[in-house]
Formats: C-alpha cells, structure tokens, sequence
C-alpha cells in the first residue's frame, strides 16, 4: 500500500476514477468545486466523464502498464461502478490508495455475498438459495417457495439477469434462458415500499448518513426517487443503523448505497448494495446541504464530511432514452434543474441524464 494511504489530500491533488459513465462525471464535477482534479480510466473514450475531467487513460482493464502508469498520475482511486474487475483493483492498491478498498467491491459484485454479508451485520434479507445447476434450483424452489425470482450472481442491473418464476414457469427453461454458472433464487415478498440509504464514511471512521430515499422502478429500472421518505421513526432509524453496520464491517471509506424493502409488518429487508454514488442520490444534488458526490470527494480525500441536511424535498426523475428530448419544456420548469449527462445516442432504456423538482422546503 502506498505511503499516501492516510494523507489528507489538499485542493490541488489528483483523483483517479475506474469508470468514465454519468456518476464518474458528476464525481469529477464535484471535485473541481473543491479544487481537486479528475483523472478517468476506461476502456471506452468519451463517455460523459471523459467529457469533464482533466486526463484520461483509454485502456482495457487489464493493461498492467496503463494501470501502473495512471496510479503513479493519481493521489487516490476510487470508482463509479461495481463491475470492475477486482484483479485491476488490486493491482492499483499496491500502487495508490483505493477507497473504497476491494473488499467492498468483492461484496458488492456477488448477489450471494452480499445476502450473506448483510445478514452478518444484523440485517434481514429475504429468503435466499445459491444455485449452481438445474437440481439444485428445483431444490431451492421447493426450499423458498413461488413466486421467486432467479438471478446471476454477478453483472446484474437495472433489472437485467433475472428472471421471475410462479407456478406455470418452466424450471429449466429458465435455467436455460438465464445462462449463468451460478445464481441465486430469491423469494418475493409483499413489500409497501423501496428505500435507500446512502451513508459516508471517512478516512477517521466518521459517518454520516443522507435522508432515506422513497423509490419507484418502471422496468426494472429507478424511475422516480422522493426523499426525504416519510417513514416511521424507528423503520427509519433500523435501516440507516443497518446500512453504517454495513459500511464500518468493511471499513469502507467512501459511499455505501443500500437499497432495501419495507413490508407490510414494518421489517426492513436488505435487497441490494453498491460502494460508489448511487443513482437513488442524485436528489442531493439540488435538495441537500451536501451532495452525494462532493460528500464521496470529502471521504476518499480525508476532509470532513459535509452536513447532510435536507433543504428541499425533492423528487428525482430519471431520463430514459428518448424523455431526454423534453429538455426544452423541463429546463422552464421554475422549481427544477436538469442534468443531462452528454451522451451521444439516446437508446431505449439508457439513462441519459435526470431532473430534480424541488417539492417544498424540507421540514426542520
């Protein structure tokens, strides 16, 4: 590990991003607010961080002398998605502080290990069974239950790998529509609603958590996040201590999103978590005292976290392929402000930026 591992870096320092999408932009945004430069590496050139940042390394990632190279241009690393790969993390830790570290990511990469890991730090989940061939998901179906849903452990989002199951589904076709080595089978449970937690923790052990975010999906994709949610106190205060278990179990340093059900019964079951900003945050941006990405900036740079107040109640909308064309009417909206992200191509089911509508001042 670098020497640099527990410096505070000042205005002026480098921070390198894996990953050149729409978070590693608004990282990078961030950032040069607080003085600091961005340096992405990615294997595609000019995604929307590319498009903002100061270098950039276009480069696979496993090109051992691009990663050398850009860890000695670099003060710290850290990164704007899950699925990089954990061998390149690695790589770069025995170069330059990561944060968050690769632990983190290792969890966050495998649906298993993080049913797992939350149930380590107290949390509930629902029902689970590891799936590694046609057998054993006709076992855990008779384990679990129906309706299900069966998905790979690994590279899943925005609703992609995963495949629900009742009882007309036909257990190997599903098997085989799914393609994977491995999977995981979960049951569906009633739930009144999806929240997220996103907390900060600093190089000191410091944390801070940001008000709960309400969110709706529309094809398995987020659609709509309002926060602050209006949640009984001690539903609130049981998923925010769950999620800083989380995050000070792997001694993160950074931002740990986790995304979670609330049932019927007023328990709060663990779906799914993610070290980097997250999109159920992006409301921060205009309705916190504190945005999510200056707050990751403020984490792996070793500065004080920032308040995490809410000064508006805001409800986030993503932009999904073409609804970015409605640009011109949702940037008249008086109480809005609209981020679109520089992408070229506007393709069904791609994010391509967000607004934020601004409710009402948040109560005191």
């Amino acid at each position: 590990m670098s020497s640099r591992a527990s410096v505070r870096l000042a205005p002026g320092a480098t921070i390198g991003i894996l990953g050149g999408g729409q978070l590693g932009r608004m990282t990078a945004l961030a950032a040069a607010n607080l003085g600091y430069r961005c340096h992405i590496y990615d294997p595609a050139p000019d995604g929307p961080g590319a498009q903002v940042a100061a270098a950039i390394t276009v480069a696979a990632w496993d090109d051992e002398a691009a990663l050398a190279a850009f860890a000695d241009a670099v003060d710290v690393v850290t990164y704007e998605f899950e699925n990089v790969p954990i061998a390149t993390v690695e790589f770069l830790e025995d170069r330059s502080p990561v944060r968050p570290n690769s632990d983190a990511l290792r969890i966050a990469q495998h649906r298993l290990e993080e049913k797992k890991y939350a149930r380590h730090c107290g949390m509930e989940t629902a029902p689970f069974w590891g799936v590694h061939d046609l057998d054993e998901l006709v076992d855990a179906v008779s384990a679990i239950g129906m309706p299900a849903i069966l998905k790979t452990t690994t590279l899943g989002y925005d609703g992609k790998g995963q495949i629900r199951l009742d009882m007309d589904s036909s257990m190997s076709e599903a098997w085989e529509d799914l393609a994977a080595e491995q999977a995981v089978l979960e049951r569906m449970i009633p739930f009144t609603m999806e929240i997220s937690v996103i907390v900060a923790r600093g190089l000191d052990g410091t944390m801070a958590s940001f008000p709960i975010a309400r969110n709706e999906h529309r094809d398995g994709i987020l659609h709509i996040s309002t926060a602050p949610a209006e949640l009984p106190a001690d539903i609130a205060e049981a998923a925010v201590a769950g999620a800083e278990r989380m995050a000070a179990g792997i001694d993160l340093v950074g931002l740990l999103a986790v995304e979670m059900f609330v049932t019927e019964d007023g328990e709060v079951l663990v779906n799914e978590m993610a070290p980097r900003p997250h999109n159920s945050g992006h409301w921060t941006m205009d309705g916190c005292a504190t945005s999510q990405f200056e707050q990751l900036v403020r984490a792996i740079c070793g500065l004080p976290l920032g308040p995490t107040t809410a000064l508006f109640e805001v409800a986030m909308t993503n932009l999904i392929g073409a609804e970015a064309n409605d640009w011109p009417e949702l940037i008249a909206e008086p109480d809005s402000k609209l981020h679109l992200y520089g992408k070229a191509e506007a393709r069904d089911g791609r994010k391509m930026g967000h607004v934020n509508r601004r409710l009402k001042p948040a109560e005191s």
